[in-house]
C-alpha cells in the first residue's frame, strides 16, 4: 500500500496535479509517519505557494532539526515570504566548511579505485596517512544527499545576506556552497551573474574547485572524470571572457564539436557575450537573434540582445522587442530595461530613466537596469548624480570593471584627473585587455599634457582592439582619433596627418576630424590642401564654426603665397627684359654703333643707365632700379 499511494503521488506529481498529490501524501504519512513522506507532503505545498502550511508539516517532529532537507525546505520558505531574518535564524551563520573537499585527495581517491592503477595498491602505506586526517574525511560519513542539501543551505545563507545588502558575506557563502557541492550551479550562477569576484578571481576560484568529486554510484572512475571535465568547461563559459581568451575558446570548442553543443543557447551565449565585449557588435548580435528565434523569452541572452541592439542604433527592433515585452512579461524586471532601452536610444532621457528605476527596483541586484539608470544623468551632463548612480553600480557588482570605467569617465569630464586616474587605473588592474580602459587613460594623459604617455597608450590600445578581431569597429576608430590628435599636440604632424587619413579612410567621416586633419595642414602650411579639406569638413557640417575659422585662415595663408609666388614672377620677368635690351646694345656696341660712354675699367654703359662689363668673356648686368 504504501509503495502503491507513493507511485500515485509521484504520478499526480509529475501531471503537476497538486490536489492529488496532497490528498494522497496525506494519506501516505498518516500510514507511515515517515520523515521523508513528510518532507514531500511539505514540498508539494511548497509548489503551490503554501509555505505557510509547509512550515506547519515540517515543523511536526522536530523535523527542522534533524533533518538536513527539512531544515533547508523550512528555510526556503521563509526566504520565499521574504523573512530572511527568520530564514538565517534556521540555517545559522555558519557554513559547514568541513564538508569541502580538495581536489588532489579526491584524485587519489579515484586512482585508489582504479583497480589498473599502480597507485591504488599504495593507499595504505604510511606516507599517505596524513590524508586521513584531513577535514574532509568527514565528509565521507555523510550521506550525499545530505551533503548536497548543506551546500544548498550555503546557497540560501548567501542569497539571504545578499537581499540584506551584505555582499561580502554572501560572496564567501556562494563560494563555500560550490566548494561543498560543486554541481550546486545556483551558487555559482549567483557569482557570475552578480559579478562578485573580479576576473582573475573567477578563473582562481574555478581552478580550487573539486570536480573530480562529481560522481555517481554506479558510474565507473574514467565516466566520473569524464563528468568532471565536462561540468568544468561548461562553467569555463560562464567566466570572464578577458582573462583567459584561450582557455575559454578551447572550452567552447570542444563543448561545440565532441558534445554536440555547438547550437545550445548558453555556449551562443558565451560566444556573444565575447564578441560583444570585444565591440564585434554586428556579429554578438547575430547570435542573440539566433538565440532568442528558438526561445523568445530568453532573459538571460535579452541584456546583451538589447545593448548590441542600442550599440548599432536599431530603434525600430527595440521599438518592437519592448512592446512585445511589456504584454507579456510585465513582471520582468528584463522588460522594462528593454522599455528604457528604446528611450535612451531615441534621447528621451527622463522617460528612460524612469524604466531603469523601475527595472532596478524590481530587482535590486540588477547589474544593466542600474548601469543605464546612470547613462541618463551623463547623457544629460549631470555628472554628480551620474557618478552616484556609478557608485552604487560598483559597490554592488565589485566583480566588473565597467562601474570603475564609467566613474572615470565622469570624472575626466569634470577635470578631476588624479581621481579619474585612480578609478581607471582600478578598472585596468580588473581587466587589462579592454582597449576602452585603455583609450579613456590615454585621455586622462593628453588632457594632463603627457602627450608621449597618451601616444604609448592610445598604440596599446590599438595592438589590443587588432588582436581582438575589432580593427573596424567605431571604438577603434575612436581611438585612432585621439592617437592622431595626441600626434599633432606633441608636434608630430605627419605622424598626425598620416593618421587623419586614415581614420578617413576607414569610414570616420566626420567634421571634427576634416577640420582636425585641416588644423595639422595649415601647421604644415600645406594651404591648397587645408582649403580641399576644410571645405570637405563644411559640407558635413555647413554652420561649424571651427571649419569656419580655420578655413579663413587658409584662405589668407593661400592669398599671401600667392602674392609672394606673383611678386617672384614681377622680377624674374623684370630681369629678363633688362638682359634682352642689354644683349641688343651690345650686339650695336661691338658691331661700331654709339651712344653709351666708356669706362675707366673698360665697360661700356647704355644710355638707359645699364652698365655692362666684360670680365673673362662672361656678361654681367647690373640694373640700378632693382639693385640687383
Amino acid at each position: 500500500m504504501e509503495k502503491f499511494l507513493r507511485d500515485w503521488r509521484q504520478d499526480a506529481l509529475n501531471k503537476h496535479q497538486y490536489e492529488s498529490a496532497i490528498f494522497v501524501g496525506d494519506k501516505l504519512l498518516a500510514l507511515t509517519n515517515n520523515d521523508k513522506d513528510a518532507f514531500w507532503l511539505a514540498q508539494v505545498h511548497f509548489s503551490t505557494a503554501n509555505y505557510t502550511r509547509a512550515l506547519g508539516f515540517l515543523s511536526r517532529q522536530d523535523l527542522i532539526a534533524r533533518n538536513p532537507s527539512c531544515k533547508y525546505l523550512a528555510a526556503h520558505c521563509y526566504v520565499k515570504q521574504s523573512r530572511y531574518d527568520e530564514a538565517l535564524h534556521i540555517l545559522g551563520d555558519k557554513n559547514p566548511v568541513h564538508l569541502i573537499t580538495s581536489s588532489d585527495r579526491t584524485r587519489r581517491k579515484l586512482q585508489h579505485l582504479d583497480p589498473r592503477n599502480a597507485l591504488g595498491k599504495m593507499a595504505k602505506l604510511p606516507q599517505l596517512r596524513s590524508d586521513r586526517v584531513d577535514r574532509s574525511e568527514e565528509r565521507d560519513k555523510e550521506d550525499m544527499s545530505n551533503i548536497r542539501f548543506e551546500a544548498a543551505m550555503c546557497y540560501l545563507r548567501g542569497f539571504c545576506y545578499a537581499k540584506q545588502n551584505a555582499f561580502d558575506r554572501a560572496k564567501d557563502c556562494y563560494k563555500d556552497a560550490v566548494r561543498i557541492d560543486v554541481l550546486c550551479f545556483e551558487a555559482f550562477d549567483q557569482l557570475m551573474k552578480n559579478s562578485l569576484m573580479s576576473p582573475a578571481e573567477e578563473w582562481e576560484f574555478l581552478d580550487s574547485l573539486d570536480f573530480d568529486s562529481v560522481s555517481a554510484s554506479d558510474t565507473p572512475a574514467s565516466s566520473m572524470q569524464e563528468a568532471g571535465e565536462f561540468t568544468k568547461m561548461l562553467y569555463m563559459t560562464r567566466l570572464s571572457k578577458y582573462s583567459r581568451p584561450d582557455d575559454f575558446n578551447a572550452a567552447v570548442e570542444t563543448l561545440s564539436t565532441h558534445y554536440n553543443l555547438s547550437s545550445n543557447s548558453s555556449i551562443l551565449l558565451s560566444k556573444a557575450e565575447l564578441l560583444f565585449t570585444n565591440c564585434r557588435f554586428r556579429d554578438a548580435l547575430s547570435l542573440t537573434t539566433q538565440i532568442l528565434e528558438t526561445d523568445p523569452y530568453n532573459f538571460s541572452a535579452l541584456p546583451v540582445h538589447l545593448a548590441a541592439l542600442f550599440e548599432l542604433k536599431e530603434t525600430n527592433a527595440l521599438f518592437l522587442l519592448s512592446h512585445d515585452l511589456a504584454d507579456s512579461h510585465p513582471e520582468e524586471a528584463c522588460t522594462w530595461l528593454a522599455v528604457g532601452t528604446y528611450y535612451l536610444s531615441i534621447s528621451r532621457i527622463p522617460e528612460a530613466r524612469g524604466y531603469f528605476s523601475k527595472a532596478s527596483l524590481m530587482d535590486p541586484h540588477f547589474g544593466p537596469a542600474w548601469i543605464g539608470f546612470a547613462h541618463t544623468f551623463a547623457a544629460e551632463g549631470e555628472h554628480d548624480q551620474a557618478i552616484s548612480a556609478y557608485s552604487t553600480a560598483a559597490r554592488l557588482f565589485q566583480g566588473t570593471h565597467l562601474p570603475q570605467l564609467f566613474l572615470g569617465m565622469q570624472n575626466l569630464q569634470l577635470g578631476n584627473l588624479s581621481l579619474a586616474r585612480e578609478y581607471l587605473e582600478t578598472a585596468y588592474t580588473m581587466c587589462e585587455n579592454d582597449p576602452l580602459v585603455l583609450n579613456e587613460m590615454g585621455v586622462a594623459y593628453y588632457q594632463d599634457s603627457q602627450f608621449d604617455s597618451a601616444i604609448r597608450t592610445f598604440e596599446l590600445a590599438i595592438s589590443i582592439a587588432d588582436e581582438l578581431s575589432s580593427a573596424s569597429s567605431t571604438t577603434t576608430l575612436d581611438i585612432k582619433t585621439n592617437l592622431a590628435h595626441a600626434y599633432r599636440r606633441n608636434g608630430q604632424f605627419s605622424l598626425a596627418l598620416d593618421a587623419f587619413s586614415d581614420v578617413l579612410r576607414q569610414g570616420g567621416k566626420d567634421a571634427a576630424i576634416f577640420s582636425a586633419k585641416g588644423l595639422v595642414l595649415l601647421e604644415l602650411e600645406e594651404w591648397f590642401e587645408a582649403t580641399v579639406t576644410l571645405h570637405e569638413a563644411l559640407a558635413l557640417s555647413p554652420q561649424d564654426p571651427v571649419a569656419t575659422e580655420l578655413l579663413q585662415r587658409a584662405l589668407e595663408g593661400l592669398e599671401g603665397e600667392s602674392k609672394v609666388e606673383a611678386e617672384d614672377e614681377d622680377v624674374d620677368r623684370l630681369l629678363g627684359e633688362r638682359l634682352k635690351s642689354a644683349e641688343l646694345r651690345n650686339r650695336r656696341r661691338r658691331g661700331g654703333g654709339g651712344g653709351g660712354g666708356i669706362f675707366e675699367d673698360g665697360g661700356m654703359d647704355g644710355a638707359d643707365g645699364t652698365e655692362i662689363s666684360v670680365e673673362e668673356g662672361d656678361w654681367t648686368i647690373a640694373t640700378e632700379e632693382s639693385g640687383v
